[in-house]
């Protein structure tokens, strides 16, 4: 059954910090469009609030007691799909949860500081309210009972995928992909069904630091292509994969017969670093003609589980 258009999206918050759930709901209750339904300290709790509120949305702590923030979004989309946004730390093991959590089920996470979180969340009160809008937008589908947090690629382990070839290309050709919220699945669906031999692909997602790295490990475990994070002066190489670093802009530039990586800081534009659009426009002028641009929101349509 549709919601009307004039309905609150209904939010339960899920995080084993007192503080951080009076704050969010305080974020997502001053806010016209949503309420906060329930907060719960974890995920078992979590569990009997959404059968018994049948929220639009939840954000999830990425570490929590009794069950993390991968074992719980695997089980919720078998049993009971519905758009998470995950609230992830700036440490490697949040980045590492977070990067697991997207690829199950979560449509996007906010980073919160790891210290002054009071002040930190608050800051990020737009981008966790604008992220909340666009989950609840979503379609999400139910998990198949065999997926769920232990189906990984063995470390190093290159999969067989089948993907018709598009042949081997000219070192001269680029592709350019830009993602925005949500994308993260949407690019690592892309990048897995491209041969060994494909064009390089230069990548625009957003994503704050600390999480672009483990993003493009993560890949690159999966993938036939190298991926890796991008780094200023990295020669463009076919097979190859260059993520922007979170925080900063990427580019290409012409060095004789080759190119090359830029990286740099950059003015952010809607709160936002990474650039999709702003790479593709300027990779016309420099590949010209030899340039393919992709703009992936993440939000692919899909049959709606509920």
């Amino acid at each position: 059954m549709e919601k009307p258009s004039n309905a609150k999206t209904r939010v339960v918050v899920v995080d084993d910090s007192a503080l951080v759930r009076g704050l969010l709901a305080e974020i997502i209750n001053r806010e016209p469009d949503m309420t906060c339904v329930g907060v719960a300290a974890d995920p078992l709790v979590a569990r009997e609030m959404i059968r018994n509120l049948n929220p639009d949305v939840i954000t999830l702590d990425v570490e929590m007691p009794r069950m993390d923030g991968i074992d719980f979004p695997g089980k919720l989309m078998r049993l009971r799909p519905m758009p998470v946004v995950m609230v992830s730390t700036l440490t490697e093991r949040g980045a590492e949860v977070t990067m697991r959590a997207l690829e199950l089920a979560a449509i996007d996470f906010v980073s919160q500081p790891k210290i002054v979180v009071a002040n930190g969340l608050r800051e990020l009160a737009e981008d966790i309210t604008d992220k909340v809008r666009t989950a609840a937008r979503a379609h999400v589908r139910r998990l198949p009972p065999a997926a769920g947090a232990g189906t990984t690629a063995a470390p190093g382990v290159r999969p067989a995928m089948a993907a018709p070839s598009i042949g081997r290309l000219s070192t001269e050709k680029i592709i350019f992909i830009g993602a925005s919220t949500g994308g993260t699945e949407a690019t690592k669906e892309v990048l897995m069904n491209l041969p060994p031999d494909c064009p390089a692909v230069m990548i625009t997602q957003h994503m704050p630091p600390g999480f672009t790295s483990s993003y493009a490990a993560r890949l690159d475990g999966l993938c036939r292509i190298r991926v890796k994070e991008a780094a200023d002066g990295d020669r463009v190489l076919p097979g190859h994969a260059y993520i922007a670093p979170g925080g900063m802009h990427l580019w290409v530039e012409r060095s004789g017969a080759n190119y090359l990586a830029r990286v740099r800081q950059g003015e952010p534009v809607n709160r936002q670093h990474a650039l999709g659009g702003s790479a593709v426009r300027l990779a016309a002028k420099v590949v010209g003609p030899n340039a393919l641009g992709v703009m992936l929101t993440g939000m692919a349509p899909t049959a709606p589980a509920r």
